[in-house]
């Protein structure tokens, strides 16, 4: 039975910062964390460098589809009833007890939320609340951007710590299609627009999927996404039901809460590509993409296709930045996009220095014999090689194997057990008072 925020003894603040009535407790019951949602949506808000991956929309489906019981760790502060900080973890015990972030290996973005107005206080707290959460466990938070909420932790956390460089990401300024094209060679831009005039003859739709729309749109990427692989000679495989699941429910609410838009690409009426952008304040993330091989018969430029709409969809939304997301693959470095290094960041207890410098040591010796893997795989057996497949990709599935076989040789990392939830889907999303 899973422990409720009230069974968890509040967390005594620094003496300096009990003016304000400063709280920092831990939530270990999924159905009181489903209860934060007004409140962690405004958190987000406050927070500049959030990513999509923070939302609670994400991590609440996430959980829903992934998280194991009794295993929820979330630090949560707060000042005078308002949340000024929160750090959605999990504790897994492999290959030693870890506190993760949630989101797993599907999320390209790992961090903490602070409230950017009372950040010295909110991370002086919170950094009190994980040494309590992680007296017995190394806190390894994995993709953390540069610039993140994260790092001001780092910088201020006083027991053992390690920075590690974690996934490349690749990222575009948010700005009309033409300003792209002035990056490249005379060359490559021309045969760009030659591909723009293409699909501008075609007459290809983009409608943008309302939120009652969603899972039947997710659906059909899907599906879209296997006719990929058969188009590529690749054996077709079918998406693990739980990441089907997880898109489906997550995408729906964050297409309600102006946090993903869903976009379907249509041919004489037939959808023929479909696509899945999630924004947080600054930053637009090119998730995830599904699109017909006919597409490619009708010498359609597929990748030109979708990086016009998602340009031009991230400024519409008020971002600075168009992320291509984890992965270097030779399609994305087309565009020169910026390189952005992620980081991994071991925080523990000054007693647990010697289980730090021991994780440390393993991330950097499987790091060291990985070999180049596409974007979002897990390290693990029971990865799926379809779901990872981005659009123009130039790999092929035995590739992202023998990359994956590459990787388990270093061994394998701590992976998120998947038992069944403790409550049900429908107990967790009921209403339940913000605590």
């Amino acid at each position: 039975m899973t422990e409720s925020p009230e069974q968890e003894p509040a967390i005594p603040p620094p003496p300096s910062q009990r003016i304000g009535a400063l709280s920092v407790r831990l939530c270990r019951d999924p159905r009181d964390f489903a209860g934060l949602r007004h409140q962690w949506q405004a958190l987000q808000r406050r927070c500049a460098t959030a990513t999509p991956f923070q939302s609670h929309a994400w991590l609440l489906s996430w959980w829903l589809s992934y998280g194991g019981g009794g295993r929820l760790r979330v630090v949560l502060v707060r000042r005078d009833g308002e949340l000024i900080a929160a750090a959605p973890l999990m504790l897994v015990h492999r290959p030693l007890p870890l506190l993760v972030p949630m989101g797993g290996q599907i999320s390209d973005f790992g961090d903490i939320l602070v409230d950017d107005e009372q950040a010295e206080t909110a991370i002086t707290a919170l950094e009190r609340g994980l040494h309590r959460a992680a007296r017995h466990a190394v806190i390894e938070l994995r993709e953390v951007r540069p610039g993140a909420a994260a790092e001001r932790l780092y910088e201020a956390w006083t027991g053992a710590r390690r920075r590690l460089a974690d996934s490349v990401c690749l990222e575009l300024p948010a700005v009309p299609v033409e300003e792209i094209l002035k990056r490249l060679p005379a060359g490559r831009a021309q045969r760009a627009r030659a591909g723009l005039g293409r699909i501008d003859a075609l007459k290809i739709e983009d409608c943008a999927v309302p939120e009652h729309e969603v899972p039947a749109a997710v659906d059909h990427l899907l599906r879209l996404r296997e006719l990929q692989w058969r188009g590529s000679g690749a054996t077709a495989e079918h998406p693990e039901p739980r990441l089907a699941e997880h898109l489906a429910r997550a995408i729906r609410r964050m297409v309600r809460d102006g946090e993903a838009s869903l976009t379907e690409f249509r041919l004489d009426g037939e959808v023929v590509a479909a696509s899945v952008a999630l924004h947080s304040g600054y930053l637009t993330g090119s998730y995830l993409h599904g699109v017909h091989p006919g597409l490619r018969e009708k010498d359609v430029d597929v990748t030109t296709l979708l990086l016009r709409h998602e340009v031009e969809l991230a400024a519409s939304t008020g971002g600075r930045v168009l992320s291509l997301l984890r992965g270097d693959e030779p399609y994305k470095n087309h565009w020169r996009p910026r390189a952005v290094i992620n980081q991994r960041l071991l925080l523990a207890p000054s007693g647990l220095e010697a289980a730090l410098r021991l994780r440390a040591s393993q991330a950097a010796r499987r790091e060291s014999t990985a070999g180049t893997v596409g974007t979002r795989f897990p390290p693990v057996p029971s990865f799926d090689p379809a779901l990872p497949l981005v659009h123009g990709a130039t790999f092929t599935a035995g590739r992202l194997v023998a990359g994956v076989r590459k990787r388990l040789r270093g061994g394998a990392p701590a992976r998120v057990p998947h038992p069944a939830p403790p409550v049900s889907a429908a107990e967790v999303t009921q209403p339940v008072r913000d605590r």
